[in-house]
């Protein structure tokens, strides 16, 4: 069952801003690896609240629905091919260029988070990114905590398929 929609008034999401903007543009940052797009991030998430202040539900903290709209927005972003593209070019150059031994790491889990459906990349995220339990992974997506454990399983065998497809699905 959904939470009912709060209003919020444009004082509030101008409030919400510049406090929690920081917090946005830092989460999109981690989960594209990419300034320019985790900024996009950061200012759609806000003229989303902006044009449909009602969309925020529950009375559960605004910082909560903003993580969870930039996880949205950035998972979206980086199922976005000519994105996922120009990441992956962007990542072979900085190796090239003496890169941490992790931008390989995170270019692969980009593109793995872009190849799971959107639900359990978000999973993906509330879970190993930001560590978050059962529990409060389920008051962010507003289910039950019985229903995220059924999701992190579900995450698993996702993401066992997309790492080693069954022989059907490998092209000759």
């Amino acid at each position: 069952m959904k939470s009912p929609a709060r209003r919020l008034d444009p004082a509030e999401i101008d409030a919400s801003y510049r406090a929690y903007g920081a917090s946005v543009l830092r989460r999109a940052r981690r989960l594209l690896g990419d300034e320019d797009e985790a900024r996009d991030v950061l200012h759609e998430v806000f003229m989303s609240l902006i044009e449909s202040p009602q969309q925020v539900r529950g009375t559960g903290p605004l910082l909560a629905w903003l993580y969870g709209a930039t996880t949205h927005a950035s998972l979206n972003r980086l199922r976005n091919q000519r994105t996922r593209a120009r990441l992956v070019a962007a990542d072979n150059a900085a190796m090239g260029a003496g890169a941490p031994p992790g931008a390989e790491r995170d270019a692969i889990v980009r593109d793995l988070l872009a190849r799971i459906p959107a639900e359990l990349a978000k999973v993906a995220v509330y879970y190993y990114a930001d560590e978050m339990t059962h529990e409060e992974i389920a008051a962010v997506l507003d289910c039950s905590r019985r229903h995220v454990g059924d999701l992190v399983e579900r995450l698993h065998e996702s993401v066992r398929a997309v790492v080693s497809p069954s022989p059907q699905e490998v092209e000759p």
